[in-house]
Formats: structure tokens, C-alpha cells, sequence
């Protein structure tokens, strides 16, 4: 065993506590790399996500106006904005004063247009005092 001089560093065998500098920055890049990969990874699922999500959402509609024609019947005009090939089923709805449920119907909208205008003929088991639209979705083949 040597001595070591005062005033003078001891001197580490290579290799004893890790593997110096060339070792860290092969560490530091491979990390940076996996870094970079992953990062591209999420930004790629993000876009893919998105452009799904506004692709799904190219139906909409609302109801225009209602008009109880007799205490067991209410017409609903429906304005559905959809792709011109699509054919979607809409659910609507009416409840009395007492916000019960007295008709709801699906109807189909085959017209091969982007825009369609139409005017539901609901049942009611009571006079109806609201024509709501429930939902969209594109029919299945």
C-alpha cells in the first residue's frame, strides 16, 4: 500500500466507480433518443386521436321548432347536417308539463343530401308541451 502525500489528491483506480465521462454522455444521448422517440410517438396517437374524433363528428342537428297538432300527437321539425351519403337515425322526443315522457320515436334519415329538413310526426300518450331531439348517429349498413 502506498501513502499519500499531504496536500495531494488520492488517485482512483479507472473502472472502480463507474465508467467516467465517455460513459455518462453515452447515457445522456441514449436517453435523449428514447426521449425523442417517445415524444413523436405521443404527438403521432394526439393527431390520430383528433383527426378521429372530428371525423366521427361530421352529424349534427337540432330541432327548428315543435307544435302539438292534438293532445296525442306533436310534429317536430328536424334540421340534420350530415355527410350526403350517410344515413343517420335520430331519436326525438316529448314530454307533458309534469316532464314525463309521453312519446319518442327513431327516425331514419335516408335523403342523400348534407342538409336535411324534416318534419316528425310523433305519437303521444298525452298532450305534449316540449318536441326535444335526443340524439344523432350514423346508421350501420
Amino acid at each position: 500500500m502506498t501513502a499519500v502525500q499531504p496536500g495531494s489528491a488520492p488517485t482512483v483506480p479507472e473502472g472502480r466507480y463507474g465508467g467516467g465521462r465517455d460513459d455518462d454522455a453515452r447515457a445522456d444521448r441514449t436517453l435523449r433518443i428514447v426521449a425523442i422517440v417517445l415524444g413523436a410517438l405521443l404527438a403521432v396517437g394526439v393527431v390520430l386521436w383528433g383527426w378521429h374524433a372530428v371525423r366521427q363528428s361530421s352529424l349534427s342537428a337540432q330541432v327548428v321548432a315543435f307544435k302539438a297538432v292534438s293532445d296525442h300527437s306533436l310534429e317536430i321539425h328536424l334540421e340534420v347536417h350530415k355527410d350526403a351519403g350517410a344515413v343517420a337515425v335520430c331519436t326525438v322526443r316529448s314530454e307533458d308539463a309534469d316532464h314525463d315522457e309521453v312519446g319518442r320515436k327513431d327516425v331514419r334519415i335516408t335523403k342523400h343530401a348534407k342538409e336535411v329538413d324534416t318534419v316528425v310526426a310523433l305519437r303521444t300518450t298525452a298532450l305534449g308541451t316540449t318536441g326535444e331531439l335526443v340524439g344523432c348517429k350514423t346508421a350501420k349498413s
